[in-house]
């Protein structure tokens, strides 16, 4: 049997062949996605599974199998440029595909040699999603490409999941999808929860999961990674993620939203001034349903998240520092936030766990409440993960059992039975308001490396920090000149 180590490393020593071409990690990853379907629809329509093929006749992978040179080139340019054009599963993960290996013979070996030896359809759910996340980590790692912007750390969502313990039949969205790490593992933690009847297993491959994408190359690879992992269908008219700006309107109401929204500060667009000179104009998002008016995303993002809980919904959210203490339309959100909803825990995350550089940042439980007098946040928990912890991307990445005692702490059983510890802290919402711009950025642990020399980390990563600071200064210093540039709004 192919292990999915196997698998990664078959199809990832490939990649390093059609790199010499200038491929990017990201674009083969995609042409993976399009013969992959391509074959799995094949072998569907084939006994003994023996579904009608979504793809129309001519342009399945029977014929692009036997196609050689220009021909098989000519043939596969005009296969996506069909397939694109459908509509259902087939029309999201062709919709404006292209091929971008321009070596036919290269293309015939990764048909070949790749794809169709295997027997797809037959490997475990596993085996394919596995081996399909272990293509979109090492996409991640490839930073100068910025995939890694949309990809969070797995065992950091395995613990969100395990905290908010998700219920067959709730509806669980992710408005910033990526490439569908959170309601994978929703959907795995549902299904080794056991139990499920048999309406309840169909509900969750079809009715369950809603994600959204604003980019369509990254919407695609979502589609491919949820039907690897054996959510939704081929022929699939019903698809569990679109492309669209979620921040745009309410695009209905979930029990539960788990999310990593982007980290870009600003919305902003491009303009060329009379000068010929370029500069970015802030946007400002205005929508009815919001506290506040702000450029900021996450901000955005927050408020867009309470708007599509239905009531009692429960929300689990990756959110930078500045959420936490910016004044103006951010105190203003927060102040409305701990009113509205019950904002019960926020975890305080260590720095060198993500792709992006100089990242800060936390995750904020809360539930939505129906409206009334009374604020409904009593107490904020934090769990401080951040002081004196040190994790690296390769020599000391973040593993699940870093979150064991986090997982602990919160009792997702009965979060009423907490008890405090040396890492976690309860605040009461009188004490919050009070404080100056009801900053929520709370420490209380002393830090070691300032309190004794001997104490420090190693040097190089001390210097990793060093640099992780300085990115997120540079970052804001960009922001503030852009803005300069710019007309000076927001």
């Amino acid at each position: 049997m192919t292990s999915s180590n196997q698998l990664v490393q078959k199809l990832w020593n490939y990649c390093d062949i059609l790199r010499d071409d200038g491929l990017s990690y990201g674009d083969y990853v995609e042409q993976l996605t399009f013969l992959l379907f391509l074959k799995m629809a094949d072998e569907q329509s084939r006994p003994p599974f023996d579904k009608p093929s979504p793809i129309p006749k001519g342009f399945g992978w029977d014929v692009l199998v036997k196609k050689d040179g220009d021909d098989l080139e000519t043939h596969y340019r005009h296969t996506l440029d069909t397939l694109g054009k459908r509509g259902g599963m087939l029309g999201l993960i062709f919709k404006k595909a292209q091929n971008k290996i321009q070596d036919p013979a290269k293309l015939r070996r990764l048909i070949a040699d790749l794809i169709d030896k295997e027997q797809w359809t037959s490997l475990s759910a596993d085996v394919k999603g596995d081996a399909y996340e272990g293509l979109l980590q090492k996409n991640a790692e490839d930073v100068k490409g910025g995939a890694g912007q949309y990809f969070t750390p797995r065992a950091l969502i395995r613990a969100m999941v395990d905290a908010v313990a998700p219920e067959a039949g709730w509806t669980i969205c992710d408005p910033a999808c990526g490439t569908g790490g959170f309601l994978l593992a929703a959907h795995d933690y549902l299904v080794a929860k056991g139990g499920l009847t048999r309406d309840q297993k169909k509900r969750l491959k079809d009715g369950t999961l809603f994600g959204f994408e604003l980019v369509d190359a990254v919407t695609r690879l979502c589609a491919m990674n949820l039907l690897l992992h054996g959510i939704g269908d081929e022929s699939g008219e019903a698809l569990p993620v679109s492309t669209r700006d979620a921040l745009r309107a309410k695009h209905g109401e979930y029990d539960l939203v788990l999310a990593n929204p982007p980290f870009g500060k600003k919305s902003s667009v491009r303009t060329v001034n009379e000068a010929g000179d370029e500069q970015r104009e802030s946007l400002v998002l205005l929508r009815d349903d919001f506290w506040a008016s702000t450029s900021n995303k996450q901000l955005n993002f927050l408020q867009h998240i309470f708007t599509i809980l239905k009531q009692h919904g429960r929300a689990a959210v990756v959110l930078p520092d500045n959420v936490l203490f910016e004044g103006g339309a951010g105190e203003t959100i927060r102040r409305e936030l701990l009113k509205q909803a019950d904002v019960h825990t926020l975890l305080r995350l260590p720095t060198g766990i993500f792709y992006a550089q100089g990242v800060k940042a936390n995750v904020l439980f809360f539930e939505r409440k129906p409206a009334r007098e009374k604020p409904w946040t009593e107490k904020l928990w934090i769990y401080d993960l951040r002081t004196n912890q040190h994790f690296t991307l390769k020599e000391n990445p973040l593993k699940r059992e870093d979150l064991d005692d986090f997982v602990k702490c919160y009792a997702p059983g009965n979060r009423h039975a907490r008890k405090e510890t040396e890492r976690f802290k309860s605040f009461g919402y009188d004490e919050l308001v009070k404080r100056d711009k009801a900053n929520l950025d709370l420490f209380w642990l002393k830090d070691e490396a300032l309190e004794e020399s001997a104490n420090l980390p190693a040097p190089e990563v001390i210097a990793l920090e060093i640099a992780d600071d300085l990115e997120a200064a540079l970052e804001q210093f960009s922001t503030i000149a852009r803005d300069l540039r710019g007309d000076g709004a927001g």
